[in-house]
């Protein structure tokens, strides 16, 4: 797929974005709900070889490459790996699969109701390297846990202007400002993110378009103005904290809104699993998933 094959297919596709990108800080609890217990791998490089089989295993299960995946989120080594003896954004792309590459470093500690990005001093090469691979888009999160009007602003200014980079370098930036939700005041930051959403959508140039990775919202239909947005190519679900079943219900009632999901997604998967009982659970997800984003 070349990049407006790649355009075209995040933008009308129907189906959704799966998140394989956990890194540093949440492998380990996501290798534990694999079945990987933390005495089965020693140091940095074990662990990340342990995820790098077990993302290898969703990728190449035949379910997987259906066509209803439209996308993939990667962390950078799993971009760096390879699946079945090609680089994972290639063995992506040839099962109709989008790659994306998260870029963020982690968050910041929290204040003013939210956590920003840690500063993105690895960018430039990582953007660089990302196009060589063969990288579609970006990924980068930022938290947002109460309703600050000041926090929130920076939280969007901030992803707005990393955004600008990544575009400039050839890339379709997802920006992630997650709003945490068990906050009590989720319904009123909300409507405070939205309002700054737009603003900034408004301000971008003619031909550019940015994603947007949101939480489900607390008012369904909330985000359908920027669903409809023609600088937004298209707005995706991250399910937060759900299960998978909870996380469908809530994005069923949100039309036009895809799922981006991880937990949702990989919940119900184990290292010890037969093959077939694999496939057959992740089937199972996708099948749902692809449902409620339908």
């Amino acid at each position: 797929m070349n990049t407006e094959e790649m355009t075209a297919r995040i933008a009308n596709g129907e189906g959704f974005i799966a998140a394989l990108d956990q890194s540093g800080g949440s492998t380990p609890k996501a290798l534990r709900g694999y079945g990987v217990e933390d005495s089965e791998w020693s140091g940095e490089d074990e662990m990340f070889a342990a995820i790098h089989a077990m993302r290898a295993r969703v990728i190449t299960a035949p379910c997987f490459g259906e066509g209803k995946v439209l996308g993939a989120i990667l962390f950078e080594k799993t971009m760096d790996g390879e699946v079945e003896g090609k680089p994972t954004g290639d063995a992506l792309k040839a099962r109709g699969i989008v790659p994306f590459i998260k870029v963020d470093q982690g968050l910041a500690d929290e204040a003013d109701g939210v956590q920003l990005m840690k500063p993105l001093d690895k960018l430039p090469g990582l953007l660089e390297k990302s196009v060589a691979k063969g990288m579609f888009g970006t990924k980068m999160r930022s938290v947002i846990k109460s309703a600050s009007p000041t926090g929130i602003a920076a939280v969007v200014a901030q992803q707005f202007e990393v955004a600008g980079q990544i575009l400039d370098a050839g890339l379709m930036p997802i920006i992630e400002p997650e709003y945490d939700i068990h906050a009590a005041d989720r319904e009123a930051g909300e409507d405070i993110l939205l309002a700054d959403i737009t603003k900034q959508l408004d301000a971008l140039p003619e031909g550019r378009q940015v994603m947007l990775k949101l939480s489900i919202p607390a008012k369904a239909g909330l985000y359908s103005a920027l669903i409809d947005h023609p600088k937004v190519l298209r707005v995706v679900a991250l399910s937060g904290g759900y299960s998978t079943d909870e996380a469908c219900e809530h994005l069923a009632k949100n039309p036009g809104m895809i799922a981006s999901f991880s937990r949702g997604l990989l919940q119900d998967l184990r290292k010890d699993q037969s093959d077939a009982d694999f496939n057959k659970a992740l089937s199972d997800a996708i099948e749902k998933i692809a449902a409620a984003s339908a």
